[in-house]
């Protein structure tokens, strides 16, 4: 739909987010004029589904929400509560149960020992405060990675920058020592447990995690704003949780790779996805001492050169290590196999071999939850409402629609990813798209990351909301802030299992822009109270996006033609061919890509042919028609993940797009072929043409007439 050149490929990367759940705190761009899209006709029953929908009640549903703690595999009452609420609305509601590996915290310890003797001991956790009470609930959970491994360090340490691979290239360049240090990590970049995978390969023994305020822009008590709770600034004892799976080579269970995890399953190692080195998250205000400790000492921030190094606190981000300045930690998790459970809805419609899902996860680090997931927890069950009152109705739609609360997405995506294991036949026969919200709303600004066909629907359904109960639409601010541009899917959310097993999605929220209060991600100050203060007063974004969602569905569920734009895929191909060609270029690698072409222009013909197709099933009303178009828009994208998966992580099949294998969130398109590339592996590169080149063509032939 929107083709931009190479600067917009970076604004991309930034939309998909360094974080899972999570985005990039970008700026409304004065090029884009603001204008005011009169809100396109709604049918009755968009009307119905639109006018149900209310931000008090979805108020109502955050609030329960946050206000238990509901850690992945502790949550059943809330999973029960999720379906007995979609259950009075007319759906058919269940609780799926998995049984899957998790690990959860007993005790942590952390000490910096100078040269001298004295000693600097971080809290750890974050500061109880008494206008936001969820933080002092006795059962509030510890700061923690979720899969760390249980284990002491003792040693000297090392700053590595974010801890991608081309930071440690750089140390070792420098000559930095690596092995048997503890490393230094700053969040942002790749995947945090991407950061424990570079380390652990490097030799080291420990890793510890810091929040940066750089991540803030001009929101910091630095720069005068007061820090939550007086004001929108960064809280100095947030602390950001999350998992360190090694997600860009599988995600679920870690030891059932590939198959569900049910009672009696067979259980495989997990050591390939799991470190073996323990780590630990803290605050920026107990980083600061840490760091500091090693000015003067190795190379200084500025002199190593690396994006993303050097960030915003008062330190010269030098690399150490300090000669007898050390860091002692000490690890405890207790591991084992647990009861996870997803909440299931369905609708039945009259269409029984065409399916749509539409999921939330519901599982939270934290007590509180209110953006990340319970806002998109909030507009799923106000979703179900809505579609309750067209229910009574009498109404029905077309096709299956599946609605979806998964359980243990923040230690890997387990719950969809298990439950995608276990129906993937039905699922492959069935399911046209996934509808993904995560973050719902954490700030006022919408955006989108979709596959290619569901670009153009996608942003016509925004032109029907009004934005925030304004007289603008919501397509007005998304463009205001995206500048028009949809990200790529890469992984960091349940969309993920869906995509690979060649289903097209799309994955939405509302988020901060770089002057909007900060965002506490995955810390006890993504509460209520932060919410209904700061993130979404009044819960306006909240209704916008229950309202757009809502209709999205709707859309793909009862639209006699199911609303795919199959030109546009041909046209992101060709875009993504163009950057193939530039990484070709930098890599000064010799590869005839010219079957990759020749494919992409097949399927440029197919995309052609099936929309000639669509328009005569439309202007003949010949229903037998519209069915086979529909069933090919359904099919196609499975010819995509026909050919196995990626080197080494066979999990990834789709040969299109995929989580980088150093990012494990941000995607690679062609990353079979881009990443031998980067790698300098002509053989394989070549390889990955004409598997992907195949793939191309499985998915020309299917749309073909």
């Amino acid at each position: 739909m929107w083709r931009f050149g190479n600067q917009w490929q970076a604004f991309i990367a930034l939309l998909i987010g360094t974080e899972a759940c999570s985005h990039e705190r970008l700026s409304p761009s004065p090029l884009i004029r603001k204008q005011d899209t009169p809100l396109s006709p709604l049918s009755p029953e968009e009307a119905t589904l639109l006018n149900a929908i209310s931000n008090t009640t979805i108020s109502e549903w955050s609030y329960y929400y946050t206000h238990g703690a509901h850690l992945a595999g502790k949550n059943l009452t809330m999973a029960e509560w999720t379906a007995d609420r979609w259950r009075e609305n007319g759906w058919n509601s269940s609780v799926v149960p998995y049984e899957v590996y998790l690990n959860y915290p007993v005790n942590k310890s952390l000490s910096l020992t100078y040269s001298n003797g004295s000693t600097f001991q971080p809290s750890l956790e974050e500061a109880v405060l008494s206008e936001d009470d969820t933080t002092s609930y006795p059962d509030r959970i510890p700061t923690f990675h979720g899969y760390s491994a249980s284990g002491s360090a003792d040693a000297e340490f090392v700053y590595v920058g974010r801890g991608q691979q081309v930071d440690f290239d750089r140390l070792v360049a420098l000559s930095v020592p690596l092995e048997g240090k503890v490393a230094i990590a700053k969040y942002g970049g790749p995947f945090r447990g991407l950061k424990v995978k570079n380390a652990q390969e490097h030799g080291m023994i420990g890793v510890i995690i810091f929040t940066d305020t750089a991540e803030d822009g001009n929101i910091t008590e630095a720069n005068g704003y007061a820090a939550y709770p007086d004001g929108p600034a960064r809280n100095p004892s947030a602390v950001q949780r999350g998992s360190v799976q090694f997600l860009s080579i599988y995600p679920g269970d870690p030891t059932t790779p590939g198959y569900p995890s049910k009672e009696g399953s067979p259980r495989a190692d997990p050591s390939r996805v799991l470190p073996k080195i323990p780590s630990i998250p803290i605050s920026y205000v107990d980083a600061i001492p840490i760091l500091a400790s090693l000015d003067g000492y190795g190379t200084t921030g500025v002199e190593v050169n690396r994006t993303g190094w050097v960030g915003a606190l008062n330190v010269s981000y030098s690399t150490g290590p300090a000669p007898g300045t050390t860091i002692s930690m000490s690890n405890l998790m207790e591991g084992g196999i647990h009861a996870l459970w997803d909440t299931i809805g369905i609708i039945n419609g009259t269409i029984g071999d065409e399916t749509i899902v539409i999921g939330n996860h519901r599982d939270a680090w934290i007590v509180g939850g209110a953006a990340d997931p319970n806002s998109g927890t909030a507009i799923i069950v106000e979703l179900a409402k809505a579609f309750g009152k067209l229910l009574a109705q009498g109404w029905k739609p077309k096709r299956n629609i599946v609605l979806a609360s998964w359980d243990g997405e923040e230690y890997g995506l387990v719950g969809s990813t298990e439950w995608v294991e276990e129906y993937v036949p039905w699922l492959t026969e069935t399911a046209v798209s996934y509808l993904n919200i995560d973050v719902g709303a954490s700030g006022p600004w919408p955006y989108i990351a979709a596959t290619p066909e569901l670009h153009g629907i996608s942003t016509d359904v925004m032109k029907k909301v009004p934005w925030m109960d304004t007289n603008r639409t919501m397509y007005d601010v998304w463009l205001e802030y995206t500048q028009g541009s949809i990200g790529v899917l890469g992984s960091g959310s349940d969309y993920t299992s869906f995509v690979h097993k060649g289903i097209g999605s799309i994955d939405m929220g509302a988020g901060g822009a770089s002057t909007d209060p900060i965002y506490h991600y995955h810390s006890n100050y993504d509460s209520y109270h932060w919410m209904s203060t700061f993130g979404d007063p009044g819960f306006l974004a909240h209704k916008s996006m229950s309202q757009y969602l809502s209709l999205l569905a709707y859309n793909l569920a009862d639209r006699d033609l199911i609303q795919f734009d199959l030109p546009n895929y041909a046209t992101q191909l060709e875009s993504y061919y163009e950057d193939l060609l530039s990484t070709i270029q930098s890599a000064a690698l010799d590869l005839d890509t010219s079957a990759l072409l020749d494919a992409i222009k097949e399927f440029r013909n197919g995309a052609t042919d099936v929309q000639a197709l669509q328009d005569q099933a439309i202007a003949t009303n010949d229903s037998g028609l519209l069915t086979l178009v529909n069933h090919k828009y359904r099919d196609f994208q499975r010819g995509f993940v026909s050919q196995g998966g990626l080197p080494d992580r066979e999990f990834f099949q789709h040969l299109i797009f995929a989580p980088g294998i150093d990012t494990g969130y941000a995607a690679t398109t062609f990353p079979g072929i881009t990443e031998a590339v980067l790698a300098s592996n002509a053989s394989l590169a070549t390889e990955f043409v004409q598997k992907t080149a195949d793939a191309i063509l499985i998915a020309a032939n299917i749309i073909k007439t």
